[in-house]
């Protein structure tokens, strides 16, 4: 008699998404803004998002090849955080800061805890970490203009808003990308249309997006002007800096961002209120990158706290109260 019950461990219900799909869906999104950069900072960005890529994807070819790993740089992941790291960096800057950012991303931040799924912070955001520290100059000051691709010494809009001054892009130039800063941070229409395809996609989930960029837009507003409550420019800051990225590319990360929605909500307020604390009252301009990684650390403890109900609670919890009445 041939086998008619075939009985296997949960769970029963699959996805029809795999890792390479998800992760192929978040490299489009992220090209219009790619193709964005390239437009207004010409070969500087082209050269620096090809040199972090390729480091990362050979840095984890390397190290599987190595550790006797299967080679894994099919599924995408390697692409995103070579991506991503370059994003973060402004258009000047030395070749061999997005080789080595890449190669620690990938090998310290990622590969060494065991590879995708094991990692317990942002690869991208680790990289970039570790090139701020190494080579500061490099990172926080290699900025060009987008229309001449000329070097720029003047401060980012970023640093003028954070310094008190009004004195930064309208609103239209702050969405088509008509000011200096990261790859990653000029054309906000780009970056807002990718996010929304991850929204649509549902490879995201709204809550971190909506938690960071409404709690730095709110505490900005309130707290952003020196000496006056309720006066600050909050639509400036989650338009200048890295906001927009971190929030749609970074902090939804699968991986080191909570598995359910509230504590992805949490998430989101925690990694956009460590960001305002930084940008508001730190000796730095922009706190997105430690406003993230802080919370990647917090992960766990929120998904210890925030659990959803399994199935069957409610009926359990009705039998336990009716038990204790019994006796």
């Amino acid at each position: 008699m041939g086998e008619k019950l075939i009985v296997t461990p949960s769970p029963h219900i699959k996805s029809p998404r795999t890792v390479k799909g998800v992760m192929l869906g978040v490299v489009i999104s992220l090209l219009p803004a790619c193709v964005g950069a390239v437009v207004l900072f010409g070969m500087n960005a082209l050269l620096i998002l090809i040199t972090s890529v390729v480091s990362a994807v050979v840095a984890e070819a390397l190290w599987q090849r190595a550790t006797k790993q299967e080679i894994t740089v099919g599924d995408f992941s390697a692409v995103i955080t070579g991506l991503l790291l370059a994003m973060t960096l402004p258009p000047g800057v030395p070749l061999y800061v997005p080789a080595v950012g890449s190669v620690f991303a990938i090998v310290i931040a990622k590969q060494i805890f065991g590879g995708l799924g094991s990692n317990f912070v942002n690869p991208a955001l680790a990289g970039r970490a570790f090139v701020l520290a190494a080579w500061p100059m490099s990172v926080a000051g290699a900025w060009l203009n987008p229309l001449t691709h000329d070097a720029v010494s003047s401060p980012t809009p970023l640093a003028v808003l954070k310094g008190g001054g009004t004195n930064i892009p309208g609103l239209w130039d702050l969405l088509i990308g008509n000011r200096t800063g990261s790859l990653g941070e000029t054309s906000i229409i780009l970056l807002l249309l990718g996010g929304l395809f991850l929204l649509v996609t549902k490879i995201i989930d709204w809550r971190t997006p909506v938690g960071f960029l409404g709690t730095l837009f709110v505490g900005t507003w309130i707290f952003g002007k020196p000496g006056a409550l309720f006066q600050g420019d909050g639509l400036s800051a989650i338009l200048l800096g890295g906001a927009v990225l971190g929030a749609f590319f970074m902090a939804t990360d699968y991986v080191t961002s909570p598995v359910t929605p509230k504590g992805r909500l949490i998430f989101g307020i925690g990694a956009g209120l460590v960001t305002l604390l930084i940008r508001l009252w730190g000796g730095y301009p922009e706190g997105v990158t430690y406003g993230i990684l802080f919370m990647n650390l917090m992960t766990p403890i929120i998904d210890r706290f925030v659990v959803p109900k399994y199935y069957g609670y409610e009926h359990d919890a009705r039998a336990r109260k009716s038990a204790e009445g019994k006796r």
